[in-house]
């Protein structure tokens, strides 16, 4: 074990410097913001109304697909 002193010295640099750059920022938050429209048969959350569209015609074809109006605020 030649190299246990520099690799304890190089762990400790890697934490400082990543103490330095902040917290890695998660995306969850984002996406859960971005994904405002929901299907109103199965309750999953899309990005888009058009998204809703396919998923209604290829998940729901028998239901109706509900106007885009219902879904802007």
């Amino acid at each position: 074990m030649a190299r246990g002193a520099q690799k304890e010295q190089a762990r400790q640099k890697a934490q400082k410097e990543a103490a330095k750059k902040g917290k890695a920022k998660s995306q969850l938050g984002a996406r859960a913001a971005g994904l405002q429209v929901k299907c109103p048969k199965c309750f999953v959350t899309m990005p888009t109304y058009k998204t809703l569209v396919n998923h209604m015609e290829a998940k729901h074809p028998k239901d109706p697909v509900p106007p885009e109006s219902d879904f802007t605020s």
